[in-house]
């Protein structure tokens, strides 16, 4: 009885605290689905990532802050509905509510059969995209060495389909956490991309070890393992 109480006081700050953050409160006046919103908004007017006619990727989609957001960089006046310039493809592993203009495909990102559902949707498009953003997150553990395995799994999967489907000019942006793993992470990215932020914005919780790494223009070495003779695309 003791954990539950102490388990229901937790929940309870929680609660209090999500009810009074002001991000939360900005987003239901600006009509979006989470406060998550707010986090990709700081990381692209920092970079300037998202531009009119872009072609995006949005994986770990749900709820659909993000692609919220998108689709309104992507509308003529910031609209939230009517015309796109630009394409949207969404995935995550939980169902999500329609948004007018953004593609959904639910699915596991870390199943073959998925991915190649994600590919096929993109042959309708430009041959590469200009933008992924992943905010793609496990189940953690607590244990930390399992957990940033998970992690690793996620971010690297994200990393090679940006590596494959972007521009040479293109960028990703991922979410991941410190703790173990998270060094080779920043590694695998200075590999790939010629500009490596990283970046915590101001929505993501101080108490959180949640941050963002972004990749901007991909290496010519990373295009060219991704040709038919690479071992990227071998694999």
């Amino acid at each position: 009885m003791k954990v539950r109480t102490q388990s229901k006081k937790v929940d309870k700050a929680w609660l209090n605290q999500h009810v009074n953050d002001p991000y939360v409160k900005q987003a239901q006046r600006d009509g979006y689905r989470a406060r998550a919103a707010y986090k990709l908004k700081e990381i692209d007017e920092t970079l300037a990532l998202v531009r009119p006619g872009d072609h995006v990727v949005d994986l770990g989609s749900t709820p659909g802050a993000w692609s919220q957001y998108l689709r309104r960089r992507l509308s003529p006046g910031s609209a939230a509905a009517g015309s796109l310039n630009g394409r949207i493809i969404a995935l995550d592993l939980l169902p999500m509510e329609p948004i007018e203009g953004v593609q959904f495909i639910q699915g596991d990102f870390r199943e073959e059969a998925v991915l190649a559902q994600l590919r096929q949707a993109l042959q309708g498009g430009p041959a590469k995209l200009d933008l992924v953003v992943s905010d793609m997150a496990p189940n953690l553990s607590g244990i930390d060495s399992a957990d940033a395995a998970r992690i690793s799994l996620l971010v690297e999967l994200a990393l090679d389909f940006a590596t494959e489907q972007l521009k040479p000019s293109g960028a990703l942006v991922v979410k991941l956490f410190h703790g173990s793993g998270y060094d080779a992470l920043v590694r695998l990215f200075q590999a790939r991309f010629k500009v490596v932020k990283k970046i915590k914005p101001k929505a993501s919780r101080p108490q959180s070890a949640e941050t963002f790494l972004v990749g901007i223009g991909l290496k010519p070495e990373a295009l060219a393992s991704m040709q038919p003779d690479g071992a990227a695309a071998a694999s």
